[in-house]
């Protein structure tokens, strides 16, 4: 009697890429795969760029690392992303000190040498966060803290509009319920 023949190893995986997001699109490597959820067959082993788009989102990209076989993928537009960083001057009524604000969906805080002007507030806890681009200065006030004038330190306005504009998405968002996301 003969064995049973052996069933070979895959040598290639089989991508399954899903989205809290029905109907987005879905890119691997730049390849348009389809609406979500999408299978991707035939991918070779190694690093793989995964793009998930819909209207009304921002996307995401993220590269993972591929093995042979079947792989479930979520992609979750809805989370809310950010993980932003500027260096700072924080303008006294006489003098300044500086250091830098680093602003994830969990909250926006302040570091500096100057322990009484550091804070760490929620992105949702802003009485104020404006930025004057003529002034060059980003004003923010935490809902139980004093206020805080913020320049950059090369003069440079277009970084904290940037800054403002990333965060102020976020805080939109978070406050129209996006999930934060957590890593």
């Amino acid at each position: 009697m003969a064995a049973a023949p052996v069933e070979a190893a895959p040598t290639v995986a089989t991508l399954h890429i899903d989205s809290d997001v029905a109907g987005a699109q879905v890119f691997v490597d730049r390849n348009f795969i389809g609406t979500a959820p999408a299978t991707a067959p035939d991918v070779k082993p190694g690093a793989h760029v995964i793009n998930v788009t819909a209207p009304g989102f921002e996307g995401v990209s993220t590269t993972i690392d591929v093995e042979a076989g079947s792989r479930d993928v979520t992609v979750k537009l809805r989370e809310v992303r950010l993980n932003l960083t500027a260096q700072v001057v924080h303008k006294h009524r006489m003098g300044s000190c500086t250091g830098r604000l680093i602003a994830t969906p969990q909250g926006l805080r302040y570091e500096t040498t100057d322990k009484e002007d550091a804070f760490t507030t929620s992105l949702l806890d802003l009485d104020t966060f404006e930025v004057d681009y003529l002034e060059k200065n980003l004003r923010i006030k935490p809902t139980k803290g004093k206020r805080y004038d913020f320049t950059d330190p090369q003069g440079n306005a277009d970084r904290l509009f940037v800054f403002h504009r990333d965060v102020d998405k976020a805080r939109q968002r978070l406050k129209k319920g996006d999930p934060p996301a957590t890593e």
